[in-house]
């Protein structure tokens, strides 16, 4: 792992790129100095690991060389436009390559071409990247007739990985929400994998995954967008090494004395790090945050696990959609059923929260008719109360 940070963080020499990537290239020298892998560092190691065991790498999309946001940088070009630089060539003598193709703009056509090679190639890593995560509406014919149905109905497995670009963060319609609620009610007899990653560390064991195991499964993540370059989103590089993995559950890393907790937050995704914030301000220790970086197949028997050691525990299910988007009814409901308990989700709770909604948007409406001015944002954490009997 420390030959692969050096290799994808020097250039070489005779290589002068654009002066935008040399400080780039300052940023990555310290974060490995600091042990404090940012995303980027994290997702091309785990491609370096796969060329160098053999497996070749094939990524496209709108603009995935460089990364919808400037993150990923695989292929560099120099200064003066006459050469290129791909920053995974070189590994060592005998690697594996990496193919990476910024497409045209039709969602449709690529991703249909990226699953019929996924199926044709299985022993390689297949990769599509959504330039934002809505842009797979373009292409929900594919996911809906091939990638979650495929192998039911034909008996051809797919190991294609889908990035889909996800979260609330002031672009607009379109440049938002990937609708990982959709992805999950196509979800059913383990057809595909479903993960809302927040950690470099826990994308590397994901992404390389797809190509341990002895069979294939699609794989569905809801990549993010602010925590490419979030400061509590870095891993340390003992995090990549031997003896880690994939960890479908994440628990809280700021917990040292385990019998002070009194509630678990359940969460997935970047509200993870709104919530830590907010616990360290306010000194919550009483409360302890945990993720769910693998939303389907749901991590049962781990979360049965953790959940045997606290029984006496409030559990709590935090989201930053509203009730009917997000992990929230779908990732319940499947995992209640699966868990074999007595979940039950109070309806007069669902009830009073509809009539909210409601409320809000009527005086919405008789505000733009008086022409008030545009209401404040305000954010609000959603919060649903899960009750788990034996």
């Amino acid at each position: 792992m420390e030959s692969i940070l050096k290799h994808i963080t020097t250039l070489p020499e005779g290589f002068e790129p654009v002066n935008k990537v040399n400080r780039l290239y300052n940023g990555y020298e310290q974060s490995v100095a600091n042990d404090q892998l940012d995303w980027a560092l994290g997702e091309l190691s785990a491609y370096a690991t796969l060329l160098i065991d053999g497996h070749h790498v094939r990524m496209s999309g709108q603009d995935v060389r460089r990364g919808t946001f400037s993150h990923r940088h695989a292929i560099l070009k120099s200064q003066d436009g006459e050469s290129t630089y791909n920053r995974l060539d070189g590994l060592t003598e005998d690697q594996a390559r990496l193919h990476i193709y910024n497409s045209l703009l039709s969602e449709y056509a690529v991703l249909g071409f990226e699953y019929g090679y996924s199926t044709a190639s299985p022993e390689n890593l297949v990769i599509w990247e959504a330039q934002f995560g809505d842009f797979a509406n373009g292409a929900m014919t594919i996911f809906d007739q091939f990638i979650s149905s495929g192998e039911s109905k034909w008996g051809r497995m797919s190991g294609l990985t889908v990035l889909l670009p996800h979260g609330y963060e002031g672009q607009g319609p379109e440049h938002s929400s990937a609708r990982l609620e959709r992805f999950l009610q196509l979800c059913a007899e383990f057809n595909m994998v479903v993960a809302n990653v927040t950690m470099p560390a826990n994308m590397f064991h994901l992404l390389r995954r797809q190509l341990t195991w002895n069979f294939r499964k699609p794989l569905i993540v809801m990549s993010p967008k602010s925590g490419l370059r979030h400061e509590m989103a870095v891993s340390s590089i003992r995090d990549f090494g031997p003896g880690t993995r994939f960890r479908e559950i994440l628990d809280d890393p700021t917990v040292d004395k385990p019998d002070s907790i009194n509630r678990v937050l359940l969460c997935s995704g970047k509200v993870y790090f709104d919530l830590a914030k907010y616990k360290a301000a306010e000194k919550r220790d009483d409360i302890a945050i945990v993720r769910f970086e693998q939303l389907f197949p749901c991590p049962r028997s781990k979360y049965e696990l953790y959940m045997s050691g606290t029984p006496t525990l409030s559990f709590t299910g935090c989201r930053r959609k509203a009730v009917t988007r997000g992990p929230g009814v779908t990732s319940a409901s499947s995992f209640c059923t699966a868990s074999g308990w007595d979940w039950t989700l109070s309806s007069s709770t669902w009830a009073d929260r509809l009539r909210q909604a409601r409320l809000r948007d009527t005086s919405r409406a008789r505000a733009r008719a008086e022409g008030v001015g545009r209401e404040g944002v305000r954010l609000t954490v959603a919060t649903t109360e899960v009750v788990a009997t034996a």
